[in-house]
């Protein structure tokens, strides 16, 4: 269940979790599965998304999905892929600059959960540590007591992403996984933080402590171009962007570095998640 920063409840797309269902819900689905997620056929499946042969797909999804193209910089692109990852008008996105604004780093929706040493998260029926999700426990029990803030892009969404502060990042980790779709749908079967490839990074802010990013690739390539190595970031800067596929962003935040609008709690304490855009005002610093 969806809601916008108005609080009205959003529709989701029927058709795709119809689908969904049926591949996760069956024997037959789950076998289907099996053979969609191999990565024999994801690196397939993004050769051709790359390819002039994927073209015919973009005004086709364009009207599907009611996408607004005003908002985009539109040109001639040579792949379905180049469309996937086109670049957003800057004043369609505008980044909140004020230091003590926490931002969201990409167009999603937005779920907000509290870490202790214990934690077992429960997102839709699927179960997961952060240890799991960076594969590192010395490091995720840096972050006891702060917050996990879970950003699920659509692939309607916009899929670039930025840093949600200025600082100074460390190299990217990557970690191989299968490549399962992080529809809600899909947790019911599977735990697919753990299953999926991600990659993360250690940033540290000027304003919100020590933050890790993790972005989450998806089902059917899936795949994610970060452009940068260690060294210092720009809060709106871009940090990146998923190619085709719906995906995930996690940024885990220390014990008392951010307060989250009230809004979101509210509605992640309801279970909802929470429509947020690339840039705008999420939370607050709570360094003095």
């Amino acid at each position: 269940m969806i809601k916008n920063r108005k609080g009205e409840i959003i529709v989701t797309n029927k058709k795709q979790n119809k689908l969904l269902k049926t591949l996760y819900g069956s024997v037959g689905g789950r076998i289907m599965l099996k053979l969609l997620t191999a990565p024999a056929l994801s690196r397939a499946a993004g050769r051709f998304m790359d390819s002039r042969l994927s073209k015919p797909l973009i005004k086709r999804f364009i009207r599907s999905s009611g996408i607004d193209t005003s908002q985009y910089v539109m040109y001639n692109f040579p792949s379905y892929n180049a469309f996937f990852t086109r670049s957003v008008k800057p004043e369609m996105r505008p980044v909140d600059m004020t230091p003590q604004h926490l931002i969201s780093p990409c167009d999603s929706k937005l779920s907000v959960y509290r870490i202790d040493r214990k934690s077992i998260f429960r997102i839709k029926g699927s179960r997961y540590r952060i240890s799991d999700l960076i594969d590192h426990k010395f490091l995720a029990d840096r972050f006891n007591g702060g917050l996990c803030l879970i950003f699920r892009l659509e692939v309607d969404d916009y899929h670039r992403y930025c840093y949600i502060d200025s600082g100074v990042k460390t190299g990217n980790t990557f970690i191989e996984g299968v490549l399962h779709t992080v529809n809600p749908i899909a947790l019911e079967k599977y735990n697919i933080y753990k299953r999926n490839s991600r990659e993360y990074t250690l940033i540290h802010t000027d304003n919100f402590g020590d933050v890790i990013q993790v972005e989450v690739g998806a089902m059917m390539v899936g795949r994610i171009c970060n452009h940068d190595e260690a060294g210092p970031v720009k809060r709106g800067q871009e940090k990146g962007m998923f190619e085709f596929g719906g995906s995930t962003i996690v940024v885990l935040l220390e014990k008392g570095k951010a307060s989250i609008d009230k809004d979101i709690l509210k509605n992640s304490a309801e279970g909802y998640e929470t429509i947020v855009k690339y840039g705008e005002k999420i939370g607050t610093s709570l360094n003095s």
